[in-house]
């Protein structure tokens, strides 16, 4: 666990304050830089020491042999990793002739600010050698989110109280040696070295490489540059070889002299352009940055911040560390997806290695409603690339013996990658989620051209793989056999309620879709007697309710399996503790499924279930998944247990700022992040769209005295200001002026005139707060810990 004393809580920056190098990989995750497109971990300038080196392209990737103790039909037989691609962040320091490491000397000052409004990662050193020789640097780095392929450090050292020699070594590095990261010596020998060269060339004060990966065949380039300034006489040197580059930068300097050098960085890669082609793209975009100067792309980079932050901003009085992780998990998330563009954006980000680089169904169940409501073109580039994987989704259903398309469970470029069948191919749910995502995006924006464009084939081929895998029983009613859920602890069963209510909003979802594109969808030889099978299979789904209990069982017999002995069974998570042939039979629940369920599908269950049902499975949960924590906090709120919903968004929205999980090394938790939002906006500003309309009752906790958070819809800007007894709805902006919302279960129309100020709800918890599973209440206090 991250120690908050060195990360002091402020509302607009991550601050280290001193450098431990016991949590140095975590701190690289916490101070990563992304804009989608390129990802630069935060590690030290001068490349050591370090936790886990990481310079990341999105979906730039090896592939590997998945290992199987016995293979079966159907396993996918490759899977997808990451590339640590060539290093360009590395500049080494030599002070005299010592090198400057932290580990040596006398490091009287280290100081590090992710800065959220300026997108800027700076570094404040304070170092005296062994020798005697002090020195001042400061470092700024960012990742533009204006230009795409672009990124760029400036890097100033001062001579504090006598005259010194300085030598700066600016590097592109490729195939960094890494730590090891599986215990599989198939997938560490994929990965060792994985970059063969295929150009190296120096510039005047700069340097270009290019690399192919061994095995998937994809080539990508680096190129540097750099502008020096300093008083009197400088020297400046460029070699380049097949898997180095290095610019060196010597000069003396007297006290209070500065030597400025900004680093200019750009990267590219393609499957399909060819080596000048891949040269010129990186070429191009240095020559672009030089031109622009690193002011221009600071001031780019506040530009666009600022009008990110004009809408997306959540503003939590009271509570200053949610106030803090919001913010930072907004950016991230803004970082992962800004400059994508049809490209993954997977579980991790580009922060990390974990997860191997890939995206899973976090994308569109816990990101893209986010980005929806706070920067739709980024969730419309997100669902364009689900799209485009389509064939190869289709391609994996026919393997399958399936009608329709089968999106896999994890990957990077679209084949599955998932070799788990219980939690993989078996959780057909990832299909549904991607239709409500796309569903979701129409229904938030109003923009109808992405469903014409992309969505309705996606609607179509996931709606007829549900044909291809429900039936109906003797009794007409319908039923999926054979499915895992969100919850992996309860694998391979009938009846999951979440994926049946998915399933049937997909085909409902599709149906609609072709009654609106009719044209297109007979191009798809969508029939009348088909979308008259979706229909009836949506109105069949089985969903199962225990009468006697008076609560819906997460499947079919849920209720009726084993009690698991949570005081016997303490250490978590209990996947690595546990065999699976305990873990299935029993009622024990890694991330709240049934409880997704009723946020999802809010309409679908009555307040009274809803209590019954947060109250049954909080008993149950034992939270071993990142993504339960911010789930169960907008359903703890919405039955009324405030203080218990508090208490999840804290943990959801430090899971990373403080390591509760103890794997922020590997990288980030972009669902857990953007799940933050989620809780505050959905849990205590009440936010559903499942009915087609902006819906909020919000109701505030008691520490939280005031929440103000802004959405877009349907080219409208809409605030709310909420505090303890009223809410204040403020329409910034709209086509025409007036909206119709929804409050608290009643039609209310905003006008641009003024704002509308209504009171809250008043209402009462229908049970007392649920206990949880010994030892996993959530943490009410994890600041301090």
């Amino acid at each position: 666990m991250i120690n908050g004393d060195a990360f002091p809580i402020e509302p607009w920056q991550v601050r280290e304050t001193h450098l431990n190098l016991d949590q140095l990989a975590q701190s690289e995750s916490l101070f990563a830089l992304s804009n989608g497109h390129i990802g630069l971990r935060g590690n030290l300038d001068e490349g050591e020491p370090f936790g886990i080196p990481g310079t990341y392209l999105n979906s730039f990737y090896e592939t590997r042999p998945l290992p199987y103790a016995e293979s079966g039909f159907g396993y996918p037989e490759d899977g997808q990793t990451i590339v640590d691609v060539t290093n360009g962040k590395i500049l080494r320091l030599l002070v005299d002739d010592e090198p400057f490491d932290v580990r040596y000397g006398d490091l009287d000052e280290h100081e590090r600010i992710l800065d959220l409004r300026a997108g800027t990662l700076t570094r404040q050193v304070l170092w005296r050698s062994p020798a005697g020789k002090k020195i001042r640097l400061v470092s700024t780095r960012l990742v533009s989110l204006v230009h795409r392929s672009v990124a760029a450090i400036e890097y100033l050292v001062e001579a504090v109280d006598e005259f010194t020699r300085v030598t700066v070594q600016s590097e592109l590095v490729a195939n960094e040696d890494q730590p090891e990261q599986s215990n599989d010596p198939r997938v560490s020998a994929a990965l060792k070295h994985p970059l063969e060269p295929v150009h190296h060339e120096t510039t005047e004060d700069g340097s270009l490489l290019v690399h192919r990966t061994k095995a998937s065949r994809l080539m990508m380039a680096a190129a540097m540059d750099h502008l020096v300034e300093v008083a009197g006489r400088v020297e400046v040197d460029a070699m380049a070889a097949e898997n180095l580059a290095r610019t060196t930068i010597i000069c003396g300097l007297r006290p209070g002299q500065q030597l400025r050098i900004v680093k200019f960085l750009s990267y590219g890669w393609s499957s399909l352009r060819s080596r000048p082609a891949l040269h010129d793209q990186v070429a191009g975009a240095l020559a672009g940055a030089r031109y622009t100067g690193w002011q221009g792309l600071l001031d780019a980079q506040r530009t666009y911040l600022d009008e990110y932050w004009d809408c997306a901003d959540v503003e939590v009085d009271g509570d200053p560390g949610c106030q803090q992780a919001v913010r930072f998990g907004l950016f991230h998330v803004m970082q992962a997806s800004a400059r994508a563009e049809r490209r993954a954006i997977a579980g991790k980000g580009l922060t990390g290695p974990g997860y191997d680089g890939h995206a899973f169904w976090d994308t569109e169940g816990f990101v893209l409603p986010v980005l929806t409501y706070t920067k739709p073109e980024a969730a419309a580039d997100a669902l364009r690339w689900r799209a485009s994987i389509l064939d190869l989704a289709k391609s994996r259903a026919e393997q399958l013996d399936l009608k329709g398309a089968a999106f896999p469970w994890r990957t990077i470029r679209g084949e599955e990658c998932s070799a788990y069948w219980p939690a993989g191919t078996a959780a057909w749910h990832v299909n549904a989620d991607i239709a409500m995502a796309f569903e979701r995006y129409r229904t938030v924006t109003g923009d109808h051209s992405l469903e014409s464009d992309c969505g309705l084939a996606v609607l179509v081929e996931t709606a007829r793989l549900w044909i291809s895998l429900g039936h109906h029983d003797r009794d007409g009613v319908w039923h999926l056999d054979g499915v895992t859920g969100p919850d992996e602890y309860t694998a391979v069963v009938r009846d999951n309620v979440f994926t049946n209510l998915m399933a049937a909003h997909n085909l409902r979802t599709a149906v609609e879709a072709c009654d609106r594109n009719p044209d297109s969808a007979r191009e798809m030889e969508v029939t009348t007697e088909e979308t008259a099978a979706w229909r009836e299979a949506a109105a069949k789904a089985h969903i199962p309710y225990d009468e006697v209990l008076g609560v819906h069982p997460q499947c079919d017999g849920f209720t009726r399996l084993q009690e698991w002995d949570f005081d016997a069974n303490t250490t978590y998570p209990l996947l690595l503790h546990q065999p699976y042939v305990r873990l299935y039979p029993a009622q024990v629940i890694k991330q709240p499924d049934l409880v997704l369920a009723m946020q999802w599908c809010s309409h679908a269950f009555t307040d009274d279930q809803k209590a019954r049902n947060v109250d049954y499975y909080e008993r149950r949960t034992v939270r071993d998944s990142s993504l339960s924590a911010c789930t169960q906090a907008v359903m703890c709120a919405e039955v009324g247990h405030l203080e218990l919903a508090h208490a999840y968004t804290k943990e959801a929205a430090l899971i990373d700022l403080r390591d509760l999980h103890n794997n922020t090394r590997d990288g980030l938790h972009m669902a857990s992040l953007a799940g933050t939002w989620t809780a505050l906006v959905a849990g205590f500003g009440g936010l559903r769209d499942d009915e087609h309309i902006l819906s909020l009752d919000p109701q505030l906790p008691q520490e939280i005295s005031r929440l103000k958070f802004g959405v877009r819809w349907r080219n409208y800007r809409v605030a709310a200001e909420i505090e303890h007894r009223e809410v204040t709805y403020t329409l910034r902006d709209g086509p025409h002026g007036q909206l119709t919302i929804r409050h608290a279960g009643e039609e209310l129309t905003l006008t641009t005139q003024s704002t509308t100020t209504v009171a809250l709800r008043t209402r009462q918890p229908l049970l007392p707060a649920p206990e949880q599973p010994a030892g996993r209440a959530p943490r009410r206090h994890i600041e301090q810990d």
